[in-house]
């Protein structure tokens, strides 16, 4: 796996060897835990741990919620409630989850916004960036159906929000919607399918990550320099890489830990905080809530589906240019999803040579700027659809469009990058001699401090 020259595993005779010939499962096992990967990793690289964690927390706690979980719109709230005050730990097991979610998608935006920094989406790990772009996608499918199961006021909103967002795309967009309801409006129908759906998709989240695991295992991990891993010998290989097993293995599991202190503080002593109260109102179609937003994972996405109203003028003319086909419905529709189409198309609107943003000085402003960027919107998301945070939220989502379609291309053109290290060995060994420098002049002032002036 990943081609880098290292040892392979080679079973012990008896019992491994026919297991090897019939199975080789120690072997996967083996390549998977001693792969060769880049000794100069930094903290960055601790949340694919923490996102595998997630996922089998997620997948483990759902299927013990829908053992009491009803699917039925005269017995969804009243059955949440029982399990909150009459199951076992119920309580917990359920505030887990809901703040297991959250975690969730903490770790995959650091995931994602460290691939964009240190250019890990480029050749030769396009799939492996695709692979989690489509991992996104299905989990946001996937907290959107889980969101509706509740059946609260801002579930049952929520749902009657975003489904009716599929009726503004021409011709197949009224039948789709009416194929995910099940009917003309939200009603149970729509929460089976929901339910279905949502107990589904973990299993594919689990599917594609399988495939993203393998897929940048075939590649090997990109490191913070860029720089690729040594294929030329085993030697040299040795002087870039470690064994994922122990020293990341080790890293990854202290790190999760002291995520998982403090995941665990939320859950026992705020676990509501990230939720919103109205979903503790059961679903009444007649009463609509005074503003109705998704979970704030969703946020910077719906910001950008309402910054496009009739009144901006690129809404204007692409409705003049198609007849009127292209509605502000549909192009809020379209850029919500393009603003993530966008993304995935990272790999090639980057047209620089170098992968690390460590190396290039102007792309390092500009990205900060995208990182406030999707914090501004995120808090745009959650306000009220007028002034000033209207004009707020095109304005970021002009940037977001623009950093991508615009700048990544123009910066790969005009930028001159910093020099890169020959070697992620000759990288690590300059790290270690600025380190000691540092350590030596701060042990020369403290000793200069201390001599009492005369």
């Amino acid at each position: 796996m990943s081609g880098i020259p290292h040892d392979h595993y080679k079973p012990k005779p008896g019992f491994q060897t026919w297991m090897h010939k019939r199975l080789p499962i120690f072997g996967l096992m083996y390549d998977t835990l001693m792969i060769p990967t880049p000794k100069n990793l930094n903290w960055m690289w601790i949340w694919g741990v923490v996102l595998t964690f997630c996922l089998v927390l997620q997948i483990i706690t759902g299927i013990v919620l829908v053992m009491h979980y009803t699917p039925h719109v005269d017995n969804a709230f009243n059955s949440v409630e029982h399990i909150m005050r009459n199951v076992n730990a119920g309580w917990a097991i359920r505030y887990i989850h809901a703040n297991g979610a959250s975690l969730f998608f903490i770790a995959v935006y650091m995931h994602i916004f460290r691939g964009l920094y240190y250019g890990s989406y480029k050749e030769p790990r396009e799939i492996t960036w695709i692979l989690g772009m489509l991992i996104y996608v299905a989990m946001m499918a996937t907290v959107f159906l889980g969101y509706v199961l509740p059946w609260g006021q801002m579930s049952f909103w929520g749902a009657t929000v975003i489904t009716s967002l599929f009726g503004a795309i021409p011709v197949i967009g009224e039948p789709f919607q009416t194929w995910l309801l099940g009917g003309p409006a939200v009603d149970n129908a729509t929460l089976n399918r929901f339910f279905s759906l949502h107990y589904l998709l973990p299993f594919v989240i689990l599917g594609l990550v399988i495939l993203h695991i393998w897929a940048f295992h075939t590649t090997g991990n990109n490191n913070p320099t860029g720089v690729e891993v040594r294929r030329t010998s085993k030697e040299d290989a040795e002087k870039d890489t470690v064994p994922f097993w122990p020293y990341y293995v080790i890293k990854d599991m202290f790190a999760l830990v002291l995520i998982l202190i403090a995941f665990v503080s939320v859950v026992a002593f705020m676990p509501n905080y990230l939720g919103h109260p109205d979903n503790y109102i059961e679903a009444n179609a007649l009463v609509t809530p005074a503003h109705i937003v998704p979970e704030w994972y969703l946020l910077p996405f719906y910001a950008i589906l309402r910054a496009f109203t009739a009144d901006v003028w690129v809404v204007q003319f692409t409705t003049f240019i198609t007849g009127g086909i292209v509605t502000a419905k549909l192009f809020g529709v379209i850029a919500m999803f393009g603003a993530i189409v966008v993304m995935a198309l990272a790999p090639w609107l980057d047209t620089s040579s170098v992968r690390s943003g460590r190396y290039r000085p102007q792309f390092k402003w500009w990205f900060a700027i995208l990182v406030v960027d999707f914090i501004v919107l995120m808090w745009c998301g959650a306000m009220p659809a007028e002034e000033p945070y209207a004009t707020i939220a095109l304005i970021g989502s002009a940037y977001w469009f623009a950093y991508f379609i615009i700048i990544l291309p123009i910066l790969g053109i005009i930028e001159t990058p910093d020099k890169q290290p020959d070697t992620i060995e000759d990288a690590v060994k300059q790290a270690e001699n600025e380190k000691a420098s540092k350590t030596k002049q701060k042990t020369n002032d403290l000793d200069g401090s201390a001599v009492p002036a005369e």
